[in-house]
């Protein structure tokens, strides 16, 4: 039923298109529109990725998750460092990592209930997530002094990605290979599209999620002015949100039937990955466009090192429980509070 809904509301992305490039709508209508017509997209990258990998095996299958999975994370940030909105790049980021370890692994716990975790895999998570907040210091600290995207800290974010990407391909490898049976086993058994037409769909769906997300960033300020919020607070908690939409649902859906330590995996994983892989190749790739410093905010790196060592502690024992669920989505309106507070830099 679930999928039907999302196969139907496919259509709102080229009508969203339609109606910025031949409707003169309010951009705060364009806004969210657009942040609408996300969701289905991402979560066709996530189904066409899954498709592929029944094809390819667990290692071009993780390469293909890890590429086109947070394609629209990815493509919202680009954009935003075309258009100069270096902070809703940097919100938007640090937003996505806080959600998945708060608001989606919550929700799953929530849903899910009583069940175990894989403590290992979880614990290599959150070794990874205290690893990068503790390298993303070292251009943040020097920015909380003077220009944030100055140049010499932006040359000063590189080495800080690559020493992130070199450790996000290290742990991937560890961990397919740990994980490689589990992974290519499933109680759900899945009728897999051919390969060709899992292609097709993560082409035509990265396609229209790159329209979608030009509209999305173009009408981002007038829709914060509008709404009285910061653009901070939008990218951070609005658009990370709609980034993460394709593991906010499946995390929650495979919790629900029983599925506790895939879920679990989904959540800590997608945050893992977006903190060591999407922000440091968002860092990099900028050089193509516009140089970006990592220059995260003291309320971020706050955040960030606040929800790996709650997390660590809620989930410390590998079990999980309604009541662990609540407390992280407690803490995640703390964050939300937090960020609606400080406002923009």
């Amino acid at each position: 039923m679930i999928r039907r809904i999302l196969f139907a509301t496919l259509s709102v992305a080229p009508i969203a298109v339609a109606l910025h490039y031949l409707a003169d709508l309010p951009q705060t209508v364009e806004f969210v529109i657009s942040a609408l017509a996300l969701i289905p997209l991402a979560w066709l990258i996530g189904e066409a990725t899954e498709h592929a990998a029944e094809h390819t095996g667990p290692g071009i299958g993780g390469f293909l998750n890890a590429t086109f999975g947070n394609a629209p994370e990815l493509i919202i940030a680009l954009i935003a460092v075309h258009e100069g909105l270096t902070e809703v790049v940097r919100g938007s980021l640090t937003g996505s990592v806080v959600s998945n370890l708060l608001l989606v692994l919550g929700a799953a716990l929530v849903a899910g209930g009583r069940g175990e975790l894989d403590r290992f895999s979880s614990f290599l998570s959150f070794g990874l997530l205290g690893f990068a907040t503790v390298m993303f210091l070292i251009p943040a600290i020097p920015s909380w002094d003077g220009n944030p995207d100055r140049d010499s800290l932006a040359a000063l974010s590189v080495p800080v990605s690559i020493v992130l990407l070199v450790g996000y391909l290290a742990v991937t490898w560890f961990s397919l290979r740990r994980h490689s049976a589990r992974h290519v086993a499933s109680d759900d058994e899945i009728e897999a599209w051919s390969f060709r037409t899992a292609l097709i769909a993560l082409a035509l769906a990265t396609v229209a999620t790159a329209f979608v997300a030009e509209i999305l960033v173009g009408s981002l300020e007038v829709f914060s002015e509008k709404a009285g919020l910061s653009e901070f607070f939008v990218a951070a908690v609005i658009v990370a949100i709609v980034g993460n939409a394709a593991e906010h649902g499946g995390a929650v859906v495979v919790a629900f039937r029983g599925k506790i330590a895939l879920a679990g995996e989904i959540a800590l994983s997608s945050a893992a990955q977006v903190a060591v892989f999407l922000i440091p190749a968002v860092a990099l790739l900028s050089w193509l466009i516009e140089p970006l410093a990592l220059s995260f905010r003291p309320v971020e790196i706050a955040a960030l090192a606040g929800a790996v060592a709650f997390t660590t502690a809620v989930l410390f024992t590998g079990h999980s429980s309604r009541l662990r669920g609540v407390l992280l989505l407690v803490a995640y309106v703390v964050v939300v509070v937090a960020f609606l507070l400080t406002g923009d830099r």
